[in-house]
């Protein structure tokens, strides 16, 4: 994030972690949690995550979200949708009651119409600050603003959550690492649950999420796992990037190569939540 936003992202990672915390303590599952607290990212416009998502080369905001299930190993997930608001919610739909696990475009959007799910006017993405960087072409103060979440429950559920507009001004069509199962989240009860953001082409070409889970499956802790995920990502790419981690132990982490990484962090032996 630039310095100008710093502590606006700061302001938003800490709500959307009480937001999912309020779940968690009243017993409530790993998915509600990171779904709320995503919502909470996607409805914050400075980051790039549903009202705040960037345009695309033709001025079109196609937005990207996943949501993966600890437990069964099930995700759902969206690709360039562009008439949903809050994209995770749809992805959390195609979780529940599609046999599917990833959906894009027109597909995506005809699975919310047969669901009831409500559909927007893409107008409301054009905000003014993505209005002026699009028609300026150019990324200005670039935000990598992807947003996640990643929680582990009373039962000992974990869940993972990631949501985005993509890069500023990417080809049509384009689909990152964010609704790729293992690349923007991954999430399994024997590991860790894990989200990440930075560049997407690089990130698939490491898988890095469940790079991370892997480690935590192979003994290491959250902290040790995120280290050695993102050093693969810096040693096999060119690209920046970064991830939170919270393993079946409850055990927290984040690594990052970009200048900073905003993210935010509440455990139960934790009485104020941790603002980064």
């Amino acid at each position: 994030m630039p310095d100008e936003l710093y502590e606006s992202c700061r302001l938003g990672a800490r709500r959307a972690v009480e937001r999912g915390w309020e779940i968690l303590v009243a017993g409530g599952s790993a998915l509600d949690a990171c779904q709320e607290a995503i919502i909470e990212l996607e409805e914050d416009p400075v980051f790039d995550a549903g009202i705040g998502s960037h345009l695309n080369r033709d001025g079109v905001a196609q937005l990207d979200a996943i949501l993966m299930d600890g437990i069964s190993l099930k995700s759902g997930a969206v690709a360039c949708v562009e008439h949903i608001r809050n994209p995770i919610q749809l992805a959390r739909l195609v979780l529940d009651r599609s046999e599917h696990m990833l959906l894009t475009g027109y597909g995506a959007e005809q699975f919310a119409r047969e669901n009831g799910f409500p559909l927007c006017d893409p107008s409301i993405f054009k905000i003014p600050t993505e209005l002026n960087r699009w028609s300026e072409r150019s990324a200005g103060s670039m935000r990598m603003g992807t947003v996640g979440a990643v929680a582990l429950d009373l039962r000992g559920n974990l869940a993972a959550g990631t949501s985005t507009g993509g890069t500023f001004f990417k080809y049509p069509g384009r689909v990152g690492d964010s609704p790729l199962v293992g690349c923007g989240c991954y999430a399994d009860n024997i590991g860790a649950a894990v989200s990440s953001t930075g560049n997407g082409e690089s990130i698939m070409k490491v898988v890095l999420s469940k790079t991370a889970n892997d480690l935590v499956a192979a003994g290491h802790s959250a902290q040790e796992a995120a280290d050695a995920a993102v050093a693969i990502l810096s040693k096999r790419t060119t690209g920046r990037g970064g991830l939170i981690i919270v393993d079946r132990n409850g055990g927290v982490g984040s690594a990052f190569t970009t200048k900073n990484l905003v993210r935010a962090f509440k455990t139960s032996d934790n009485a104020p939540a941790v603002a980064l």
